[in-house]
């Protein structure tokens, strides 16, 4: 009999075949490296109760596994996140990252470019399991004009359709950040809307910030409680930092200034940005988590990528207040928004917010973009 692995390989090659029939010859090689990447990872996962059971196993392995099987089971059982058999089995794939994806903004906008597939409509982003294969689109598309930006992500989600293994990629980053990264990706399968990333990536940070704020006040420690709450404040201050030079470099390329105007006043708003950011850091105590991202080639690909997971956090963590905390109430709520059309969502969203104007555009303009 054919096991569960070989089911759900076959299945995501139909699947991806013909995603690629109906997109078009150019495509048939991402779609192979997309096959390819995937069947690796499942090919490479092995089920954490056998990897506890093994006695020659690595204690060290085996005690962040426990963690995880805790944290697996806090997400069905205290925050309503779907149980299945995602995050019960486990891959090591030796590398950092297990896909890097590409984000691409032309020179003088902040909308992202999309991609589209068949089984998850069209994201603000483009994954490859291979880093040069990313890093050789981006080249592409930086001689086209576009701005482009290549991160490494450690952890996706396939919506339930598999059963999505731990990965080393994010085991190694350590507990708090693999409950974070469980939480967000279960939330995904949760709720998932096509052709809006900015609506799917900011409900799942909500629900990840959530969860972090209940699991640590069953499992955490003062010391983790407090550093929880600093990272939070940080992460708020640099998306507010982020979000007020969107509105700026927003102003600058909707006016009728000349290219030549409009790049030299684009560089000195990113100098200014990096300015502000170390006069914001400086309050943080030698954390410099961000450092690298704002050193290394600030484009409008890297502003438009953070702000897919920051835009409409505040929207959704307001609405959950306003369900007083309540998740399957609040998981009601966003259900009921889903079934919106994007710009009645973006509405209803931003509605919740102060300067709800401003937020309602930004809003608008990320989940806009042109399509490969």
């Amino acid at each position: 009999m054919m096991n569960r692995f070989r089911k759900s390989a076959l299945a995501f090659a139909l699947v991806a075949w013909l995603a690629a029939s109906l997109a078009g010859c150019n495509n048939l090689g991402y779609y192979a490296q997309a096959v390819g990447g995937h069947v690796a990872v499942m090919r490479a996962a092995q089920p954490i109760s056998g990897v506890l059971g093994n006695p020659a196993g690595d204690p060290a392995l085996k005690k962040q596994l426990e963690n995880v099987h805790a944290i697996r089971e806090f997400a069905s059982r205290e925050l309503g996140l779907p149980d299945n058999n995602s995050y019960r089995s486990y891959a090591d794939l030796g590398r950092p990252y297990v896909v890097w994806n590409v984000f691409a903004a032309p020179e003088f906008s902040l909308v992202p470019m999309r991609w589209c597939m068949v089984w998850v409509g069209c994201v603000s982003y483009r994954g490859y399991y291979d880093k040069q294969d990313a890093e050789a689109l981006a080249a592409e598309l930086r001689e086209q004009g576009y701005d482009t930006f290549v991160g490494g992500v450690p952890a996706y989600s396939t919506l339930g359709y598999f059963d999505d293994p731990v990965l080393n990629t994010f085991l190694r980053l350590g507990t708090p950040e693999v409950a974070r990264t469980v939480f967000h990706e279960l939330a995904h399968q949760l709720i998932f809307v096509q052709d809006d990333s900015l609506f799917n990536e900011s409900f799942a940070t909500a629900v990840e910030n959530e969860g972090m704020r209940r699991w640590l006040a069953s499992h955490g420690d003062a010391g983790q409680r407090a550093a929880f709450e600093a990272q939070r404040q940080r992460k708020a201050a640099f998306a507010g930092l982020m979000r007020d030079f969107r509105k700026k470099f927003h102003a600058l390329y909707e006016t009728d200034r000349s290219a030549a105007d409009q790049r030299q006043a684009k560089a000195d708003l990113f100098e200014a940005l990096r300015q502000d950011y170390a006069k914001l850091k400086a309050g943080w105590g030698g954390y410099a988590g961000y450092d690298r991202f704002v050193a290394e080639d600030l484009n409008n690909a890297k502003l438009a990528s953070l702000a897919l997971y920051s835009e409409l956090v505040p929207a959704f963590e307001r609405l959950l207040e306003i369900e007083d905390r309540d998740l399957p109430r609040f998981y009601q709520r966003v259900v009921a928004l889903a079934a919106l059309g994007k710009e009645a969502r973006c509405a209803a969203l931003t509605g919740l917010l102060p300067a709800s104007g401003e937020s309602r555009r930004a809003c608008h303009s990320l989940a806009a973009g042109a399509t490969q």
